[in-house]
């Protein structure tokens, strides 16, 4: 086999109670990706299509994952890489997480296999961490692996892949302005009060357990967000009268997608679903701003060979 094409698909990182540790992979957005085989060492860029990304090698997320990589494998050949772009940088739905994990997973399927979809993992982070200034997992692990994830540490890298619920589909609205990660971390706080650590850490941990037990009615309860949601919802155009207004159409719950600017809710069935777009929408059509609507289940695959 000298070239492969991937579908490396979007995700939502951060979810609710589970900032830098928790995410999960969507099946309906995602990038097209080629990569083949070269005569010529090192990782070099083909066509470029959809949207706006840098050529140079250095300063695209793919190659210098790809490179990451390559360094740990030596080969006598290269890589070329080609990506069909229709995850927007910036939109919060994994669009460098999708480039690094997809340019990692095609690699290593030409070079045969020789790691698993765990261990490409901290080459995929080498990438992201030139997008959003840290190297963090909670994107790349469940691109990789498909369905939920929870990243327990993205020093020794000990992720732990989660059920999901059958009929759990998510809506993201995602407004047409561009949130850099590297912009919406700088934001943040280094220190928490312990009364919002301890909110938090209970409800990560009813999260989990609700998607081991299909128990959505603790898993709406614990789809809360007191320490990261209150900074950045106000970089988010109608933040939360968008997040009020899922809620009232059903949704189990509602937050910020990665960093922003998309707007993600998790519903039960595709009807609820449905009409929680249908309400989330009308807020950017009052104010006249250009946005785009998903729905899509939990894609429990991960990247798919196409």
């Amino acid at each position: 086999m000298d070239h492969i094409n991937i579908f490396a698909p979007a995700s939502v990182a951060n979810v609710s109670c589970g900032f830098d540790v928790l995410g999960f992979c969507l099946d309906t957005i995602g990038d097209i990706m080629k990569v083949s085989k070269t005569k010529t060492k090192g990782i070099s860029v083909g066509t470029l299509k959809g949207q706006k990304i840098p050529i140079d090698p250095l300063k695209n997320v793919a190659c210098v994952a790809a490179n990451a990589l390559l360094n740990d494998f030596p080969t006598n050949g290269g890589f070329q890489i080609e990506i069909e772009k229709k995850i927007k940088p910036g939109s919060g739905i994994g669009s460098s997480a999708a480039s690094a994990a997809g340019a990692v997973f095609a690699i290593n399927e030409l070079l045969g296999k020789p790691y698993s979809r765990s261990q490409l993992v901290k080459f995929a982070m080498v990438g992201e961490s030139l997008a959003s200034g840290d190297a963090h997992a909670d994107n790349l692990a469940p691109v990789l692996l498909g369905g939920f994830t929870l990243v327990r540490s993205n020093k020794t890298l000990d992720i732990i892949k989660l059920p999901s619920p059958n009929d759990l589909i998510a809506t993201i609205i995602h407004p047409k302005i561009e949130l850099k990660t590297i912009h919406s971390r700088a934001i943040l706080k280094s220190e928490i009060p312990l009364t919002k650590a301890v909110e938090q850490w209970g409800n990560l941990g009813a999260f989990v357990s609700a998607l081991y037990t299909n128990d959505y009615e603790l898993l709406s309860r614990s789809m809360k967000d007191k320490v990261i949601e209150p900074a950045r919802a106000i970089l988010i155009p109608k933040f939360k009268e968008i997040k009020e207004s899922a809620i009232e159409a059903g949704a189990l719950g509602s937050g910020i997608s990665g960093s922003g600017p998309s707007v993600y809710a998790l519903s039960k069935g595709e009807k609820t679903a449905k009409k929680v777009g249908q309400f989330m929408k009308t807020f950017y059509d009052e104010i006249g701003l250009d946005y785009e609507v998903h729905y899509s289940s939990i894609n429990n695959e991960g990247i798919k060979i196409i």
